[in-house]
Parts: C-alpha cells; sequence; structure tokens
C-alpha cells in the first residue's frame, strides 16, 4: 500500500512511501499519552518564551489530562515560561483544586481556561498570553481581515468577543463569555485584553496557532499604519487556504519544527 493509499488528511503529506514525515501520535496507555501531552505542554511554553510572549506571571497554557478529563494540566504561578518543566506542572480541577503539583494556580488563569475545558469538553487545550500586538489589536475591537494567507487560516473561524472586556478575569463566571464563543471557532479576540486559542486536536495546535494568531495581528497593524487600504482575499479563496492550511493538522505539523528545535537545545525541559 503506498501513502496515497492511506488515509491523508493534509495535501502536506507525501504520497510517496519511505519519506520523513511526523506522524501525529496514537496511545493505547493513558499514562503514555498524559507524558506526551505534559511534555508539548512545556514545549509550548517554552516557544512563547522564544517568542517573547512572557510579561510578568501573565499567561497561560493548558492541556486537559487524557484519562481524567475534568482535571486540565497547566503552566505554574510566577515561573517564566523559559523555567517551565515537565516537574513543576499544575494539575488542577475546573473548581481550581490544585490536585497535582507545588505550585500554586494563577487565578485568572483558573477562570478562563476552566470555563473552556468545562463547557467545551471537546476541547484538549488552551493557551493566552499578553503579546504586545495581540493586546493592541484586541483593543480595536474587531475581527482580523483576510489580508493574507497567514490571515486566511482564521477565516471565519475566530471571533471578538466584548464581554467583560478590559475587566480582570478573576471572578467566578467571568470567563463564560469566551467559553461559550470557543463552540465553534479555534480563536477569540477579547476586547481590550488579548488573545485565546484553542483546539480539539492537541496542545502543539493551540500553541501554534497563537503564534500564528499573534503575528496575524502584528501584520494587520502595520499595513493600517501606512493608511492605505489592503486588498482582501476574496471569500472563497480565504475559505480555500483556511481549509489547507488552516486545519487542526496542519497546526500540529507546523509545531512540530519547534519540537524537534527544542528536544535539542533545551533539554532541561524534560527534568
Amino acid at each position: 500500500m503506498t501513502a496515497a493509499d492511506n488515509d491523508r488528511v493534509s495535501i502536506y503529506q507525501p504520497e510517496q512511501d519511505g519519506l520523513a514525515f511526523p506522524q501525529v501520535p496514537v496511545f493505547e496507555d493513558p499514562a503514555a499519552e498524559r507524558q506526551h501531552r505534559k511534555e508539548r505542554l512545556v514545549a509550548a511554553c517554552r516557544a512563547f518564551a522564544l517568542q517573547n510572549f512572557d510579561y510578568g506571571f501573565a499567561g497561560h497554557i493548558s492541556i486537559r489530562d487524557p484519562e481524567h478529563p475534568h482535571l486540565y494540566w497547566t503552566n505554574p504561578m510566577a515561573v517564566h515560561f523559559r523555567q517551565v518543566k515537565v516537574s513543576n506542572l499544575v494539575l488542577a480541577d475546573h473548581e481550581g483544586t490544585v490536585v497535582e503539583g507545588r505550585h500554586a494556580l494563577n487565578r485568572a488563569g483558573f477562570v478562563l481556561h476552566a470555563a473552556i475545558h468545562e463547557a467545551q469538553p471537546d476541547i484538549v487545550a488552551v493557551c493566552h498570553a499578553h503579546t504586545l500586538y495581540g493586546t493592541a489589536f484586541a483593543s480595536l475591537g474587531k475581527p482580523l481581515a483576510p489580508i493574507s494567507q497567514d490571515a486566511c487560516a482564521f477565516f471565519d473561524d475566530h471571533k471578538v468577543v466584548a464581554d467583560e472586556a478590559g475587566a480582570v478575569t478573576v471572578k467566578d463566571g467571568s470567563g463564560n463569555g469566551i467559553a461559550e464563543a470557543f463552540s465553534d471557532v479555534r480563536a477569540v479576540i477579547h476586547q481590550n485584553h488579548g488573545l485565546l486559542t484553542a483546539s480539539r486536536h492537541s496542545v502543539d495546535d493551540a500553541a501554534f496557532w497563537f503564534i500564528a494568531l499573534e503575528r496575524c495581528c502584528q501584520q494587520q497593524l502595520a499595513v493600517e499604519a501606512t493608511g492605505q487600504t489592503a486588498e482582501l482575499v476574496a471569500p472563497e479563496r480565504a475559505r480555500h487556504s483556511r481549509e489547507h492550511v488552516g486545519n487542526d493538522f496542519i497546526g500540529w505539523l507546523h509545531f512540530q519544527t519547534i519540537w524537534s528545535d527544542l528536544k535539542v537545545s533545551q533539554p532541561d525541559m524534560f527534568d
């Protein structure tokens, strides 16, 4: 059987047999899958550090536990993204109780992530950080325009949420509007706050699309700063691009380049 005969989910998968190409892992053992998810969560944090997404203790990434779906793993409170490792991750429930780990839970992170994980049981991973361009763009209270192939990845796949705009999300229930918005999209621009991404596939996918969304915000702000009007990609072409370069497999695949580099350059993340 050739690769072309297999179930291919993307045109980027090689049709020719025998070529090196990343494969989405499949697990039968929950413990092995848990370890995998924790390692990829740490890698996502390290990737955010490389992108300079840190802002004090703000910013959090979470991944649902594969065996206990009412629990999720997240980065520890007041630990820099660059210092997150497997051994200091925190496991928490939807009520904000730390089930495993020695560090405290970020209150704002709990309110947002627990609300999303509880309201959308098919979502496995959520990312949020206080980034420069995403936060600036969020103040405009409008969606991304399809000005590039990159931006087309989010065409009809993100929402702007104005609920609790500008208020710190530390009150119980203040994350419900964002949680509801994620019912059918991968990304949310929270007005006067910043960006969030979620994935029904993997934390790899959620992390890459967060990086991409920040980059798209930067691109649109740069274009608007020229005072000229950008030519928009036509809706049918934007949808076509989203289907081929904006799906969850592509997000996962993009992240594998980051993962392979981090494995070599930052082996302490496995401690």
